[in-house]
């Protein structure tokens, strides 16, 4: 099996280098051999890559290139080298100096035939230390692009899956944000027992919103960008039934209520068959200055315990606008997501008090007597007496 894919691995260079679209009509022998073997595409291009140091190559203008590592092809066509073991190799001689090259790829082989790829791998590490011991030198003077990759795509459950990889400066930052978004949230409703990923799930989420809200995001097709949700006036006023979110993606009413409290609204009157009728103008729910004077008066998230600022918060309706609540300073309050979920979803209430500052009544399980409770932590304004 090493053999036959140490040749299969050199038959595939040479393709590659007489011209792989003009043989086959494939952009790369990767792809010509993912259908051919029915291959995944990484397999594919891992074998290909893998062959490609251990066979001589040619330059953008023909040039002959010697192989990387011409010794060890010789031993892998012979099944004596694992495909961990060739990688290893080739990964040492990759940062060796041309001129030692053939030492270390001799003595590497020499060590290979009695050991493991991870005893190489530690000779190999010896050696570069040796050969380098104030460390590689840095192969350009321009500072190098930064490794930044990210793929974020919808499963057919609803649940989104995000993967990526960053350069150390953009981690460090992230973590750093994520961090600070994830701390537990011990308030006067109890602990937090969020697990640690579910704390950085909900840091994540409030990031999302802190970038949406900011004023230098950038637009698209002339909006600022936003997250379409389509519900029926009756369904949003009841609570029952479901709403579409953006372009394939559906929520409950009762998520649409929530999120309803401080949005962008343009109301529309469908026909049978659904189609647009009428549509009317965009007005927004919390226009800027009730939101300035909420900034002011609650200093940030309202909640009895919460920290949170104004900037990661969102106004919510005491009374809800769906049943007819006004938006106006004596019907809103500033809250934070996390905050804003909990008391739509629990036995917590929120009102106005007689000196114009909102309050809260906790459920009756936390308290009998449901004696109302403020958030005491925010700077007050300084007044001046």
């Amino acid at each position: 099996m090493r053999s036959c894919e140490a040749a299969l691995g050199a038959l595939l260079v040479g393709v590659e280098q007489r011209g792989v679209m003009d043989l086959f009509g494939y952009r790369s022998v990767a792809r010509l051999l993912e259908h051919l073997a029915d291959l995944p595409r990484q397999a594919a291009e891992v074998l290909v890559k893998r062959a490609r140091h251990l066979q001589p190559g040619l330059a953008l203008d023909g040039t002959p290139l010697p192989a990387l590592a011409p010794e060890v092809a010789v031993v892998a066509r012979e099944g004596r080298l694992s495909n961990p073991m060739i990688d290893t190799i080739v990964g040492v001689l990759r940062d060796t100096p041309l001129e030692h090259r053939d030492r270390v790829e001799q003595d590497l082989l020499g060590f290979a035939a009695d050991a493991g790829h991870k005893q190489v791998a530690v000779l190999g590490a010896r050696i570069l230390a040796h050969l380098h011991p104030d460390g590689q030198p840095p192969q350009e003077t321009e500072p190098a692009r930064p490794d930044r990759e990210l793929s974020l795509r919808r499963k057919r459950s609803g649940v989104w899956e995000l993967h990526g990889r960053f350069d150390d400066e953009t981690g460090t930052r992230a973590s750093a944000v994520l961090d600070a978004l994830a701390q537990r949230r011990s308030t006067d409703e109890g602990p937090d027992l969020r697990s640690p990923l579910e704390r950085y799930g909900d840091a994540f989420s409030d990031a999302m919103d802190l970038a949406a809200n900011s004023p230098e995001l950038p637009m698209q097709a002339g909006e600022r960008a936003h997250v379409m949700v389509a519900i029926s006036l009756e369904d949003l006023k009841t609570g029952i039934g479901k709403a579409i979110l953006g372009d394939t993606g559906s929520i409950s009413a009762a998520e649409a209520r929530l999120h309803a409290c401080d949005c962008m609204i343009i109301p529309a009157v469908l026909g049978s068959h659904s189609e647009p009728l009428d549509v009317g103008r965009l007005r927004r729910l919390v226009p800027p200055g009730i939101r300035r004077a909420l900034y002011l008066r609650d200093r940030g998230c309202a909640f009895p315990g919460c920290h949170r600022p104004p900037r990661h918060c969102q106004g919510h309706h005491i009374r809800h606008w769906s049943e007819g609540g006004p938006t106006e300073l004596g019907n809103l309050v500033l809250m934070c997501a996390h905050h804003h979920r909990l008391l739509h979803r629990s036995g917590w209430e929120v009102r106005i008090a007689a000196d114009g500052l909102p309050e809260f009544l906790p459920p009756t399980w936390l308290d009998k007597r449901r004696k109302p409770r403020r958030n005491n932590l925010h700077e007050p304004l300084p007044f001046a007496a």
